[in-house]
């Protein structure tokens, strides 16, 4: 028997798997987090597909997302990372993860855990929504904007409300799967 899922998965195994094992499961582990805050960054006017096709190319590229070491890049590591073919060589976003990886740490010091941080604006509970059509599902909400004008307030960059909005869903803060989707489980 099929199994019902989202609207936007297509019929490739990668999307598949994402969707029914990923997306939308709560995240409350910074390693994980980190590696969508620089994927989601990286993913910045493409589709998300092409991302997680390259996927396992950016984890070896970026050190498996330890955070500290992505921090810590050289100027020679950014040129290291432009000839990578494996991820998305744009220079801007490349520097932006080293950037973001710094203000990442800040807010773990800060807060004890990025997890804390970003958690908190939803009370450690995942926003459950209910939607029926693709067209409910909205791409930005006040609280996308306001964790967006949060971030960018502290630095960060490749952050706008979209892809903060993404970056929720895909760290299960919402839980937008539609409601005839196996997933759902409102």
């Amino acid at each position: 028997m099929n199994k019902k899922r989202c609207f936007w998965v297509t019929k490739d195994q990668i999307y598949i798997d994402y969707h029914d094992n990923e997306w939308g499961k709560p995240v409350y582990d910074d390693q994980p987090l980190f590696e969508f805050i620089i994927l989601e960054s990286f993913q910045a006017g493409l589709s998300w597909l092409t991302i997680l096709k390259r996927r396992e190319q950016f984890r070896m590229a970026f050190d498996q997302f330890e955070v500290q070491k992505v921090a810590q890049y050289s100027t020679e590591k950014v040129e290291e990372l432009i000839q990578n073919e494996g991820i998305i060589r744009h220079r801007g976003k490349i520097e932006t993860a080293i950037s973001n990886a710094k203000l990442f740490i800040e807010i773990q010091n800060e807060f004890g855990s990025f997890a804390q941080f970003i958690w908190n604006y939803v009370d450690h509970q995942p926003i459950i929504n209910y939607w029926t059509t693709r067209e409910e599902v909205p791409a930005t909400t006040p609280l996308s904007d306001l964790i967006a004008k949060d971030l960018k307030k502290r630095g960060f960059k490749f952050f706008g409300s979209t892809t903060i909005y993404a970056f929720m869903q895909g760290i299960g803060m919402v839980n937008d799967h539609t409601t005839d989707c196996f997933c759902h489980k409102g």
